[in-house]
């Protein structure tokens, strides 16, 4: 790797990566995995970068170097090395030196976390949303950064704005981050918080979900008297045409068949949720 050197480096000397975006580490999996360090030693070497004596600290840099103040270097990559490295005692660990910028101290994590499949959710969205506000970039800049398309990190992003209650349970692993979207059609944060403990208690499917979402953010004096029609029937067909459309479109999607003619709809909540699906349609058209 140009520019970078290799060796053994003390892990006093090592402060975590201060932009770390992964806020949740399994203590149960980091003391298996400081059993193999102490064991067979750390296989793959974790990524620094020094700390330049003549740089401005950031405000997370001189918090972590007052607990920490024989560190000469950053983490970049492996925290999960490091850590368990600490508790298996280890006085050093193996580790590539390389110059890194700001920006790409996040990225790195971000992606590495990412192509390990280590991030929850909110964790995901709150790195996404870290770089966009720390470096000006927009989504579609992001989406060539980090190799994710732009409707996936917008929908990821969506997670953002739900009540704080719901982001620790999307966070905690007790409701997935496609029930968590579902509940975002409800305007008022005290009715997401209660749908999803009905959620969670009731263990509803994310269509089920959708569905409630959808009459719960319906308000009286908004609905318009309609006659009554017979009740279509739809195919099998018709029903796992839906339900692949929705899988895709991450939305609920309905399928009417009629004697002559039907008609497919894909619902969406708002301006932003129609530009992710606008994007993914067009995509698709081309």
């Amino acid at each position: 790797m140009p520019g970078a050197t290799f060796g053994e480096i003390p892990v006093a000397q090592i402060i975590a990566n201060t932009r770390q975006p992964r806020q949740v580490f399994d203590e149960d999996e980091l003391n298996e995995l400081a059993a193999s360090i102490a064991e067979v030693g750390v296989l793959e070497p974790v990524v620094v970068r020094p700390i330049e004596a003549g740089d401005e600290p950031t405000e997370r840099l001189r918090r972590a170097l007052e607990e920490k103040p024989d560190a000469r270097y950053e983490l970049v990559m492996g925290e999960r090395r490091l850590r368990a490295s600490e508790l298996a005692g280890s006085a050093t660990i193996p580790a590539i030196v390389r110059r890194t910028a700001d920006e790409e101290l996040l990225r790195d994590a971000l992606l590495e976390n990412l192509h390990r499949s280590n991030l929850n959710p909110l964790e995901e969205a709150a790195a996404y949303q870290q770089l966009m506000e720390d470096f000006g970039a927009t989504q579609e800049e992001l989406s060539r950064k980090i190799a994710r398309s732009r409707p996936q990190i917008a929908n990821t992003l969506r997670l953002l704005r739900l009540p704080a209650s719901v982001q620790r349970k999307v966070a905690a692993g007790v409701l997935s981050a496609g029930h968590a979207r579902a509940l975002l059609a409800i305007d008022a944060p005290e009715e997401i918080e209660a749908m999803a403990d009905r959620v969670i208690a009731e263990g509803l499917s994310v269509r089920s979900t959708e569905e409630l979402a959808r009459l719960r953010s319906r308000r009286p004096g908004n609905q318009v008297p309609r006659r009554r029609r017979r009740a279509a029937t739809t195919s099998a067909l018709g029903e796992k045409l839906a339900a692949t459309l929705s899988d895709r479109y991450d939305t609920r999607v309905t399928v009417t068949e009629g004697a002559s003619k039907g008609r497919i709809v894909i619902e969406f909540a708002g301006g932003e949720d129609l530009a992710r699906l606008a994007e993914i349609l067009l995509d698709e058209d081309r």
